[in-house]
């Protein structure tokens, strides 16, 4: 892989299952490596996502942290969490109501005990993506957040101008998926 080869630390999958394939073995001669799961996470999967990954972008309900937080005090094992916001409640679309980030984001840090590291959102896609950007940025500074997944390949550059911390931009690297 000339991504490792040449230093690359941190890459993104959407898809658990693939990704089970794919870095399984990877994993285990790169320990060093850092796995984060991008896409939507089922609750039956928690086992594989805690066995794999080193971050998840995409929590969008209680039912999930709860699940979360159990199947981690079991492994010993916490992992890097981002809370996704669905900023106009596209039903297509994962994430918490941005009017109850911080409820959620309490019960996740002080009932579950998630370390939850920053925020994540996908704008819509037929609006300017840099309005909802900066909406997620005001909200991490009201929560004390430090990281903001925001931006793929067709908006990067206008998240990287509203702060975010990490970029989704597989396509641009990889090309379209099949």
């Amino acid at each position: 892989m000339p991504l490792i080869q040449n230093n690359h630390v941190h890459f993104g999958e959407n898809k658990i299952q693939e990704a089970l394939s794919k870095w399984k073995n990877v994993k285990e001669k790169y320990p060093y490596l850092k796995l984060h799961m991008l896409g939507k996470l089922q609750s039956n999967k928690v086992k594989i996502l805690l066995s794999l990954f080193d971050y998840l972008h995409s929590l969008d309900s209680y039912k999930l942290a709860s699940k979360i937080s159990e199947a981690q005090k079991g492994l010993n094992k916490k992992i890097k969490i981002f809370i996704q916001i669905n900023f106009e409640n596209e039903i297509q679309k994962a994430g918490i109501n941005h009017n109850e980030v911080n409820s959620f984001f309490d019960a996740c840090v002080n009932d579950l005990n998630l370390d939850i590291v920053g925020l994540m959102c996908l704008p819509p896609r037929l609006k300017k993506p840099s309005y909802y950007f900066d909406k997620l940025k005001n909200i991490s500074n009201k929560l004390n957040l430090k990281e903001l997944s925001m931006g793929m390949s067709n908006d990067y550059m206008e998240a990287a101008k509203s702060g975010s911390t990490y970029l989704r931009i597989g396509s641009n690297i990889f090309g379209s998926r099949a």
